[in-house]
């Protein structure tokens, strides 16, 4: 018995002698797509290397083998593969060919990720911060003290929590004026804005737009769904003119509102219309959601297929073991093509409905994305509906998209091609 065990464990050492690489598959292949982007955001925490095979089996990932990797791997339930440096290294030779719509992107250091959201939301509230926390990538809260106090600049990424930046409280006043939760909600708000010096919350939210404005600017990674996405660039076209009702903000707003938006102040959009009625749930005419005719099963955008080797940002973020991903509702849904300024790249689409789903721009230093809708995994939700269960949905492409956003500033230090 002490020979078999023996010989056994020389086999082992044998084996991992000779096989020197983990590799992570994200094809149809891998059992738990969302937390393998975990173990990859682990090893880079952890002063590891890795690198991201764009294109490569979904956009594989690939790390030296230690033990302490192959458990997290058997723990979190994530489908990998034990190889040789040989064959590693032919995977690379395989990718590196000319004419091969394949890369390799090496990740340097794990960025320091932080979520805009109210301190009494709940990680369940937002697609971003449940995927966060289902795949155990480490996050920190922050709102609008923190922002005026100056610590954006601690983060490498910032997501945008399904905020109203134009102050008219998501425009829920229409059905839920009455309801307890949105009067606690105005209330708050308003007494923040007064302690930070505001008259109004659209003042106060507007600051906080020019702020994170400047943080792309400077080199910051923005990610925006739903609600987020549309008004903030609305609200830094509204800058130094009330678009609010009385109903938001105690005063009338400005008749002229619609004449003095400036869209050179916007990052995505421009020529859109306000929506004035304050009891619409609906922000302006760039959404499509209000004149959507589409059933549920036939509702899915594809996103682009861009080259590897001169494009990889695009291909970061558009990496997938499928290009059609089922399309699901929000506040704002998609954006009408008309309204998108032509130098932001559209990477994912419903070419029927001529409207567009996922966007990405670059601006000063920094790149900002914009994804529609409010739950990848949840067709409709609405305020109040239970919350999602990612382990239920462990290879959800559309949530997929969200990890490659998370990951991709890893990259940074890379030097991108660009043409």
């Amino acid at each position: 018995m002490k020979k078999i065990i023996s010989l056994l464990f020389f086999i082992l050492i044998i084996k991992i002698t000779f096989a020197n690489q983990i590799l992570i598959p994200m094809d149809e292949t891998q059992s738990e797509h969302l937390k393998a982007y975990g173990i990859t955001f682990w090893v880079l925490q952890n002063g590891l290397e890795a690198s991201w095979l764009l294109n490569y089996r979904g956009g594989s990932f690939i790390m030296e083998y230690s033990r302490d990797i192959e458990k997290r791997c058997i723990v979190r339930g994530v489908s990998y593969e034990v190889i040789a440096d040989a064959k590693a290294n032919a995977i690379f030779n395989q990718i590196a060919q000319a004419d091969v719509n394949m890369d390799r992107v090496r990740l340097e250091k794990a960025p320091k990720v932080a979520v805009y959201a109210p301190k009494t939301y709940q990680p369940w509230d937002d697609a971003v911060m449940m995927v966060l926390t289902y795949a155990e990538i480490p996050y920190d809260v922050i709102y609008d003290e923190e922002i005026v106090n100056g610590d954006l600049s601690k983060y490498d990424w910032l997501h945008l929590h399904h905020e109203d930046f134009t102050g008219q409280y998501g425009k829920f006043w229409g059905s839920y004026k009455n309801a307890t939760w949105y009067k606690n909600q105005v209330a708050e708000l308003e007494k923040s804005a007064a302690k930070l010096g505001f008259a109004k919350v659209s003042l106060l939210k507007l600051h906080i737009a020019k702020t994170i404005k400047q943080y792309v600017f400077s080199g910051g990674f923005l990610f925006a769904m739903c609600s987020a996405t549309d008004s903030y660039d609305i609200a830094l076209a509204a800058e130094g003119v009330d678009i609010c009702g009385p109903m938001f903000d105690h005063d009338a707003a400005d008749p002229d509102a619609q004449s003095k938006l400036d869209y050179s102040k916007t990052l995505a959009f421009k020529n859109f219309t306000l929506v004035k009625n304050p009891a619409e749930y609906e922000f302006s005419n760039i959404d499509t959601g209000n004149r959507r005719r589409i059933k549920e099963e036939k509702d899915f955008f594809t996103l682009f297929d861009f080259s590897a080797k001169w494009d990889p940002v695009p291909t970061m973020l558009c990496q997938n073991h499928t290009n059609i991903v089922e399309g699901f509702m929000g506040q704002t849904t998609s954006y009408r093509k008309e309204f998108i300024k032509s130098n932001v790249l559209i990477l994912g689409e419903l070419k029927s409905m001529n409207e567009t789903r996922y966007i990405h721009g670059e601006f000063g230093n920094g790149t900002w994305t914009f994804y529609g809708g409010h739950d990848p995994a949840d067709y409709k939700h609405y305020v109040g509906d239970p919350k999602t269960e990612l382990k239920l949905h462990p290879n959800s492409p559309g949530y997929r998209l969200i990890l490659n956003n998370v990951l991709f500033p890893a990259a940074k230090k890379k030097k991108m091609k660009t043409q």
